[in-house]
């Protein structure tokens, strides 16, 4: 079993940023492929950013590249997504997921363990 507390989200202006943390707990972090999700008000659930277990394999979404970077600290197992440039279409739930594998994915049913999500709105 693996638990995912994510924290950092907020509100922040048009071109601002926010940083999000993921802590997981309860399996082996290091061995596990981590992803972002988000889900903006009224749509489904959206890949953001993904990395495999070291940290050198990382998939983007088009629509974050060059904005948003994730990244990772095994020695903390946390997860982290720094959101630069932000715009009102980032608004969204953001959530941490995490798969029983070490490779990287975009797909949502390769991630079986999830957080709560953490609020990011973005005002105009």
């Amino acid at each position: 079993q693996v638990q995912l507390v994510e924290s950092g989200g907020g509100l922040v202006q048009a071109g601002g940023s926010l940083r999000l943390s993921c802590a997981a707990s309860g399996r082996t972090f290091s061995d596990s492929a981590m992803g972002w999700f988000r889900q903006p008000p009224g749509k489904e659930r959206e890949f953001v950013a993904a990395m495999d277990w070291s940290g050198a394999i990382v998939y983007s979404a088009d629509s974050v590249k060059g904005r948003f970077t994730i990244s990772r600290d095994n020695a903390k197992s946390t997860l982290y997504l720094q959101m630069n440039s932000l715009k009102p279409d980032d608004t969204a739930v953001y959530y941490c997921a995490a798969r029983e594998d070490s490779t990287t994915s975009i797909r949502t049913y390769h991630y079986k363990y999830w957080g709560q999500g953490t609020q990011v709105t973005v005002s105009s």
